[in-house]
């Protein structure tokens, strides 16, 4: 035992070592467990002759032998920069003697637990503190948001505070006053702002004709003063059209009555409507009749009162409402003067396809012989476009041809060429309606020539004209019937030629 204690002795160099207190350590537990581990590692006789002690330890990995120096090297250094402080180590990683006790080492700016251990490395890795410690103040990464020459991180140009300078010649002082308060404004639309925006939801109610959607818009550009007006832009712009869009617009009026528009808001359309009959009446000459009949269908709708136009005379001479108000309230009140209005229904007649097709046959054939008497292409052109059934034109080719054929005149065939032709290039009649219209015509030439013998020969004629016009298709041309030629030979006599003479009988 005395032999072992002198070599130990030997070895530290004379010096006497007492096993030190928990509370009087000179050394962090850090210190303590790399200094141990690191002697661990030196073999015997790596370190001197006087430092092997007979016993060799299995050597640590690579790896954590180089994380252990590391970490070693940097304790060193903390040491060294502190101006000799009591924990300053020695060569061999052992604290030196003297001093108070001292706070464990921060290794990577993290303190270790005083209960134990940490392995370094992972500190290292797990810290956002700079991994080079020759540059920087340790500080964490800012993330990539900033640094010199750089616009920041998104978005922080919406935070920072623009610094504005009075003395800056644009500085404006009114927009850049800090007291003004923001408020939503609405401005007030005028009654023409108002009639351009109400004139797109009529127009494309004439394609659609629902009155539900035309509810919902007006909804949702109407303010109170407006309503009044709903009335009026209605009925001004129906007097544009036929008289099928005027019947849905006394069917609207009556849809938007109790929903959009009261009563009230009709009587005070209808009266503005009456102040502005004069300047109507420049545009639309027949613009009072078409008021007295709005007005008669609105009473029969239930929409205003029967007083509103049944006004007697010294009442209409009292308001002095000008000629043609009073020609409109006249024109009303003898529509609702008899007791039952089921008349006032179909006011505006029955437009369109709702009327019989024998109906629309005549009034085509009154048009031709309207045209034949007077060659007014313009006019045929306007009263075609009133019937309005453009789906029911190959009616109007087939009569002008069934005319032609029955008239034995060249003058009718060139009054219809012509017709045909202005009709074809003004697209009143399209491409598809004038082949069905030969094409029927056609068709019927068997029963035709019954009636009229010679119509092969006049069809050959007409055809050839309108072909030499220009609107005729290779269709109609390719499909011209023609009369069979009479047989000379019979069935019965042997294939003998019969004599173009017959014999006289004795």
């Amino acid at each position: 035992m005395e032999v072992e204690l002198n070599n130990k002795r030997a070895t530290n160099g004379g010096r006497h070592s007492t096993p030190p207190a928990e509370s009087d350590s000179k050394e962090s537990s850090v210190e303590r467990e790399l200094n141990g581990e690191i002697q661990a590692v030196e073999l015997n006789g790596s370190g001197g002759s006087g430092h092997s002690n007979g016993h060799i330890k299995k050597p640590l990995p690579v790896e954590d032998v180089r994380i252990k120096r590391k970490a070693k090297r940097f304790i060193q250094r903390q040491n060294s920069g502190s101006g000799g402080s009591p924990n300053q180590t020695n060569g061999n990683g052992a604290a030196a003697a003297g001093g108070a006790s001292a706070m464990p080492l921060a290794i990577n700016g993290i303190i270790p637990s005083p209960g134990g251990y940490v392995v370094p490395h992972r500190r290292w890795k797990n810290s956002r503190r700079s991994r080079n410690l020759n540059r920087g103040r340790g500080l964490p990464k800012k993330g990539g948001g900033g640094g010199k020459g750089v616009w920041g991180l998104p978005g922080s140009e919406a935070l920072a505070e623009v610094y504005e300078d009075e003395n800056d010649p644009n500085y404006d002082s009114e927009c850049n006053d800090r007291n003004v308060e923001l408020r939503e404004v609405i401005s007030e639309i005028t009654p023409e702002e108002f009639f351009k925006l109400a004139e797109p939801i009529v127009l494309e109610y004439y394609e659609h004709g629902d009155p539900h959607e035309v509810a919902l818009s007006f909804d949702e550009i109407l303010q109170g003063p407006l309503r009044e007006h709903i009335t009026s832009i209605l009925v001004e712009i129906a007097m544009d059209h036929k008289d099928s869009q005027r019947e849905m617009t006394s069917v609207l009026i009556s849809d938007l009555y109790g929903r959009v528009i009261t009563g009230k808001d009709i009587e005070k359309g209808f009266n503005m409507l009456l102040a502005n009959l004069p300047d109507l009446v420049l545009d639309t000459p027949e613009a009072p009749i078409m008021l007295g009949n709005f007005m008669a269908r609105a009473v029969a709708d239930d929409c205003i009162p029967p007083k509103f136009v049944a006004k007697s005379e010294e009442e209409l001479r009292h308001l002095e409402l000008g000629e043609h108000a009073e020609q409109a309230l006249r024109r009303a009140d003898s529509l609702i003067y008899k007791q039952v209005w089921a008349h006032l229904d179909n006011v505006w007649g029955m437009g369109g396809p709702l009327r019989p097709v024998k109906t629309i046959t005549k009034q085509m054939e009154l048009l031709l012989k309207e045209y034949l008497s007077s060659r007014d292409v313009a006019e045929a052109q306007r009263c075609l476009r009133a019937l309005e059934v453009p789906h029911y034109h190959h009616e109007l080719v087939y009569e002008a041809i069934v005319m032609t054929l029955e008239s034995l005149s060249q003058t009718t065939e060139e009054a219809m060429c012509e017709l045909l032709k202005q009709l074809d290039l003004t697209c009143l009649v399209l491409p598809a309606g004038m082949e069905q219209g030969f094409l029927r015509a056609f068709d019927d030439m068997a029963d035709i020539v019954l009636d009229v013998p010679l119509a092969y020969i006049i069809l050959d004629r007409f055809v050839e004209r309108c072909n030499r016009a220009g609107f005729l298709t290779d269709k109609i041309i390719n499909n011209v019937p023609s009369r069979g030629r009479k047989r000379f030979v019979s069935e019965g006599d042997g294939g003998h030629v019969k004599p173009a003479t017959l014999p006289m009988r004795d």
